[in-house]
């Protein structure tokens, strides 16, 4: 899954994460628990001069915040990860899922803000984005690129094959006038946190935004909304055979996360699914390699529903990737 859920309640999102995606969890997000548990507050603890008011994150910059980078850029240069953990107060999933003594699955994956999304949204004092200030975005590189390898060593303790997602909807607005960095740059901020991650790496983005942008970073997976947005991969049939050739993999987000949940079955979203990698095996790239290198995902968190309805779309998940794989339905 792509991470979050509507729960409150650590335990029941983490039982419920580990009865529908066994071979695979994720530890669950909770931002209707907390608003430090909102995707970009989630990964903002130790950044300086930072204060939350009304989901608005602001970096005071009118205040001396020569320390708080110190630090920063102190344990990036030591690869202390431990000066700059996700707490227990920004991610109870996270913490519950660690706990779990009796988890041994054969892979397991995290997520974090990705460094686009984390600079379009925190402002400094002057109201602009951070991504446009050449100190403070790259301090936020930093600060993610700790987090990052913080988390997977983490995770580790639970199973050692890791999967970590930057999640970045931030870059639906690239080419935009609302989003001004030149395709290098952009590609650069990524990668910058992307380093710190020495498994499997991905990017998830819900919209609609440049593919070719996104398979010339570092990453492994491209997570996508396959259930909106499919035409809008099929568009870069190279960069997808590219990625694919080199063992990456696309992570297709077929279940849908609004209203329409409930009009689907697994089997219209088989077919939907197999519509979609359609085209890819129009332009030479072979329908089982396709498949054989697939995650089928949500197409974005669930936070939105309700926790019935969270619970349906992990349901169809799993008997969806049941009927891919040609198995027994659960």
């Amino acid at each position: 899954m792509i991470g979050s859920l509507p729960h409150r309640d650590p335990r029941l999102a983490c039982a419920l994460v580990t009865h529908y995606l066994k071979d695979l969890p994720a530890w669950p997000q909770l931002p209707l628990l907390s608003p430090l548990e909102s995707m970009v507050a989630q990964f903002s603890e130790g950044f300086p001069g930072l204060t939350l008011a009304k989901d608005n994150l602001t970096a005071d910059d009118s205040q001396d915040l020569s320390c708080g980078l110190e630090a920063i850029y102190t344990a990036y240069l030591t690869e202390d990860t431990a000066i700059f953990p996700v707490s227990p107060t920004h991610a109870a999933g996270l913490h519950e899922f660690l706990s779990l003594s009796t988890a041994r699955p054969p892979a397991v994956k995290g997520q974090l803000t990705g460094p686009v999304s984390f600079g379009l949204s925190v402002r400094a004092s002057s109201g602009k984005a951070i991504i446009y200030d050449e100190f403070l975005s790259d301090a936020a590189v930093r600060l993610l690129y700790l987090k990052a390898k913080w988390q997977e060593a983490e995770l580790r303790r639970i199973s050692p094959r890791t999967i970590i997602f930057m999640d970045e909807p931030g870059l639906a607005g690239y080419g935009s006038a609302f989003f001004s960095l030149p395709k290098e740059q952009t590609v650069a901020l990524i990668d910058g946190v992307l380093s710190g991650i020495t498994g499997l790496k991905g990017i998830h983005c819900c919209g609609n935004t440049d593919w070719g942008l996104v398979a010339a970073t570092q990453t492994d997976i491209i997570s996508f909304d396959a259930y909106n947005y499919a035409a809008s991969l099929a568009l870069f049939p190279s960069e997808i055979n590219n990625l694919l050739a080199r063992g990456g993999a696309v992570a297709w987000g077929i279940v849908p996360t609004d209203e329409t949940l409930a009009k689907e079955s697994a089997a219209s979203l088989q077919d939907r699914l197999e519509e979609a990698m359609a085209p890819f095996a129009r332009h030479g790239v072979p329908y089982d390699f396709i498949k054989e290198q697939a995650i089928i995902t949500p197409a974005c968190g669930l936070a939105a529903l309700s926790e019935d309805g969270a619970e349906q779309a992990l349901s169809l998940l799993a008997e969806l990737s049941a009927r891919m794989r040609g198995e027994p339905v659960p």
